[in-house]
């Protein structure tokens, strides 16, 4: 795609909006001319990028290392020290770079610019490299003599296992697959995670001395009883495994399959050729992911009852006969996903729908399934859809069909990717009803001291959303292991950026650093009257001043996108790293809201040169730049020049 040319390229800021007929008067905000009860202070916000983040990573932190505004430890390369400040939250970056929708993305406000930072894109190329130079985490100093069981190897347990292993404590995965890794390994296919980049994410959490123990079920194999005799506390992050059946007369059809069961048939390498029509309900990334697969296995011609998809996905033997030159014949299946909602609505993230649409793929918005049409002999021969138009009515689906406009769809094999839900089998008193586990804010079961859940327990939601539980709950297992009070959490639950521990980086002393700090004009231990609102203000893009923000383009990364033809038997990565160039360069692109970036706007603007740069030997990220009040008029030029936000107007207040 061509980028625009300097004569269509979109205006990047205007501070008067079309409509606008009134001249602002700036004068209205200064006080008697000459001085002000207001002077500058220095506020750390949480910019929108974190705010939006599940797992609260410290986004605009580890970006400003990468732009090299942030600078390292000395002997610390600085894709290291991004890398360890990006894992403080999420300890799967290369992982979660790869299939994170990026929530983060959509929230970030270069929107308002032209076109958001790749923020996803920069966590893939630094969660690479920690691989390939094997980077590993710290052990812990001390231990605390504490056990503490993790139910669960996906997401959700692998991060809580994590934060409580780094806290000193002895941690133990229970996982009733072969392998850990939950959803991340039998649910999405490997051409989107590969195993290599996910076995060893998973191995540097083992690194730090947890045990796991997989081909263990807690409630069959042992009970939760006995785990709470062993442990000192429990973490339950069972995942939600089991998918949701259509509920439509004959979907009980044998070749009628939930999307969990054909994906994990998938990636266990049961399933290796589908129908030669598949039919998928859905219309998230789940539903995208079978698509897909279906659309790279195909079909075969010669098909033996017993070796049958469904026979596969059930758990069979399936295809032991089926020799190399068969499979070699096999052809391209024809794919078609239905989704209640409209295809720009869909909750499938945009450039999934846009790789399915090339590869073939045809998707169908505002159907609703009707029946599933079978033979006479009982399987499933088409499903049966009419027109509907859905939408969100109170948090509650509405759908309401349109009648008289019902039409069938031919299928020998039909996937259900409306939802998943927990297994509660041996667990049941645990289900609140709702095929959830009721817990507060920080995560403790309700009624269950020292029991704490995280991930699709209590909402099927993103797996970086699990990631975030997972690490709430373990500084909630830690309080409670140390018979502290578990606090109230923060507005903003975010891994924010930490003046103190640059202060401690550059030697300078911390006498006097409290948070959040006021009023601190005469102190050598802070900036002026520094204040850190990250745990409970996000900024928004209406206190950035974006006109000094030119037009610059997203590096984007390389993605193969494959042609019908293409696709059949392809199971090669589509989506490839920046270059170590393109991942600085798109770090550049982060406006930094929030936090000083270094732009030197406000001291070559001040009229009263009241507004300095700090020596070089006393000065921080962060700590950039001081005023001095006796030279300060409070014209609040400062405040309109400075790009990201943080110099604010107060004192007087």
């Amino acid at each position: 795609m061509s980028q625009p040319t300097a004569e269509t390229q979109p205006l990047t800021f205007r501070r008067y909006k079309d409509g606008d007929h009134q001249v602002k008067r700036w004068q209205d905000e200064i006080f008697d001319a000459d001085h002000s009860h207001k002077c500058p202070t220095y506020i750390q916000s949480t910019p929108p990028c974190q705010g939006s983040c599940p797992s609260g990573e410290d986004i605009r932190g580890y970006l400003n290392i990468v732009r090299g505004i942030e600078k390292p430890p000395a002997g610390m390369k600085w894709q290291e020290y991004a890398w360890r400040r990006l894992t403080e939250a999420n300890p799967l970056p290369s992982v979660m770079g790869r299939v994170c929708p990026a929530p983060c993305e959509s929230g970030c406000n270069r929107n308002q610019v032209e076109d958001f930072v790749g923020i996803n894109s920069v966590e893939h190329f630094l969660g690479e490299w920690a691989i390939e130079n094997q980077l590993a985490f710290p052990r812990p100093a001390q231990r605390s003599g504490k056990k503490v069981a993790v139910v669960g190897g996906g997401p959700a347990g692998l991060s809580a296992a994590y934060q409580l292993a780094r806290k000193g404590h002895d941690v133990t995965i229970f996982d009733e697959r072969a392998e850990l890794g939950g959803m991340m390994r039998y649910g999405i296919p490997g051409f989107r995670t590969p195993r290599q980049v996910l076995d060893a994410e998973i191995q540097r959490i083992l690194d730090l001395g947890v045990t796991a123990r997989c081909g263990t079920r807690i409630g069959t194999d042992v009970t939760l009883a006995q785990i709470e005799a062993e442990f000192d506390a429990v973490f339950l992050g069972l995942g939600a495994q089991s998918g949701r059946p259509l509920p439509v007369e004959g979907s009980d059809a044998p070749n009628v399959v939930t999307a969990t069961a054909f994906l994990k048939a998938f990636n266990d390498g049961r399933l290796q050729h589908v129908g030669q029509r598949v039919v998928v309900v859905g219309g998230g990334d789940t539903s995208i992911d079978v698509a897909t697969v279906a659309r790279r296995l195909g079909h075969i011609d010669q098909v033996h009852e017993s070796d049958r998809p469904e026979n596969a996905i059930a758990g069979g033997a399936g295809f032991a006969a089926h020799d190399a030159a068969l499979l070699s014949r096999r052809q391209g299946a024809e794919v078609t996903l239905t989704s209640i909602f409209p295809i720009e609505k869909m909750q499938a993230s945009k450039h999934e729908v846009e790789h399915a649409l090339a590869e073939g793929i045809a998707i169908r918005g505002g159907l609703a399934p009707v029946a599933v049409l079978r033979s006479p002999e009982g399987r499933a021969i088409g499903l049966r859809v009419i027109r509907c138009e859905a939408k969100m009515v109170g948090g509650k689906l509405d759908i309401k069909q349109i009648a008289g406009t019902e039409e069938d769809i031919e299928a020998d094999l039909i996937v259900s990717a409306i939802g998943q839900a927990v297994d509660f089998t041996g667990l049941e008193a645990l289900n609140n009803g709702k095929g959830a586990i009721s817990s507060d804010k920080n995560y403790q079961v309700a009624n269950k001291p020292g029991m704490f859940c995280g991930g699709d327990v209590i909402r099927p939601h993103l797996l970086t959303t699990a990631i975030g539980h997972g690490a709430i709950a373990a500084d909630g297992i830690d309080r409670h292991l140390r018979s502290e009070a578990l606090d109230k959490r923060p507005k903003v639950d975010v891994h924010s950026f930490d003046l103190m521990r640059k202060m401690v980086e550059k030697g300078l002393p911390l006498t006097s650093i409290h948070e959040p700090l006021h009023g601190t004009d005469k102190s050598t231990g802070a900036v002026h009257n520094f204040d850190d609102r990250s745990d409970r203000y996000v900024i928004s893009h209406k206190e950035l001043y974006l006109g000094h923000f030119p037009y610059t383009p997203r590096q984007q990364r390389k993605v193969v996108t494959l042609s019908k033809e293409e696709a059949l038997n392809n199971f090669e990565e589509r989506l490839l790293p920046l270059l170590e160039a393109q991942a600085q360069a798109e770090a550049k692109r982060c406006m930094s809201c929030g936090q000083c970036f270094e732009c030197d706007n406000c001291v070559v603007y001040c009229p009263q040169t009241a507004v300095f740069k700090v020596k070089k030997n006393q000065a921080t990220m962060g700590r950039y730049v001081d005023t001095d009040y006796s030279k300060c008029i409070g014209c609040h030029i400062c405040k309109d020049v400075c790009p990201t936000g943080y110099i604010q107007m107060g004192l007087g207040e």
